[in-house]
């Protein structure tokens, strides 16, 4: 019997609040990241954290990490259409503020999502995300240990 697929943690690392959160977490299960930007970005040099560069373009780290997420991986992003696409490849996603994405929210971000780009394509002044704060880190937190509990229940 083969054994199960690892569980990879993808980071949709520009402008990622929690990557210190992720890193922390991956080392207290052994797990693979893949920090994902099209710039540099400092990582820990440590075997299980991987920095991917990719080049500059409108959704290019998305793709990269759309294209490899599956079943038994959790992704990170605030990005509503990666969120999408990843929960389309079987994975889990999260947002730095602990909000888990799943099919039965997707659409209504992707609503609001559409609203905003409206109302700021007619000059309208939108508030935009709240501010990042100490409680959506821990929140984050405790998401992502249940997250990586809920994917290591899956089969590979």
């Amino acid at each position: 019997m083969n054994a199960p697929a690892s569980i990879t943690l993808y980071v949709d690392a520009d402008a990622c609040p929690v990557k210190e959160e992720i890193y922390k977490v991956a080392r207290r299960y052994a797990l693979p990241v893949k920090v994902v930007a099209n710039a540099f970005l400092m990582v820990p040099r440590e075997p299980l954290i991987e920095r991917v560069v990719v080049e500059a373009g409108p959704d290019v780290a998305d793709d990269w990490i759309s294209e490899r997420a599956g079943a038994r991986d959790i992704v990170i992003t605030s990005d509503i259409p990666l969120a999408e696409r990843s929960l389309k490849a079987g994975a889990q996603v999260l947002a730095p503020n602990g909000r888990a994405f799943t099919f039965d929210s997707i659409g209504a971000a992707l609503a609001g999502r559409a609203v905003a780009e409206h109302l700021r394509s007619i000059g309208e002044t939108t508030s935009g995300p709240k501010p990042f704060a100490a409680a959506d880190r821990s929140k984050f937190l405790q998401t992502l240990d249940e997250a990586v509990h809920r994917a290591r229940r899956v089969k590979g």
